[in-house]
């Protein structure tokens, strides 16, 4: 199911690439080749934000499940 979830959030991501830019610039080749073209990029930042996220978050320090929110006072 999660197949035909992401094909169908690709084309729809497409759509609206190709939409924004088609009626931005009234170009229909501008805006195919925005819409083939930002996905792929968008794929490749997303891959690079994901090795970012996970690098930062392991950096942040744990708090214990025990220790509730509102004990945690900065000194």
């Amino acid at each position: 199911m999660a197949s035909r979830k992401t094909i169908t959030f690709a084309i729809v991501h497409m759509l609206v690439a190709f939409g924004v830019v088609y009626l931005l610039t009234g170009s229909i080749a501008l805006g195919s080749a925005v819409a083939l073209v930002e996905p792929a990029v968008n794929t490749v930042a997303y891959f690079f934000h994901e090795k970012v996220w996970e690098r930062w978050t392991r950096a942040q320090p744990t708090v214990p499940a025990s220790c509730p929110a509102d004990r945690m006072i900065a000194h």
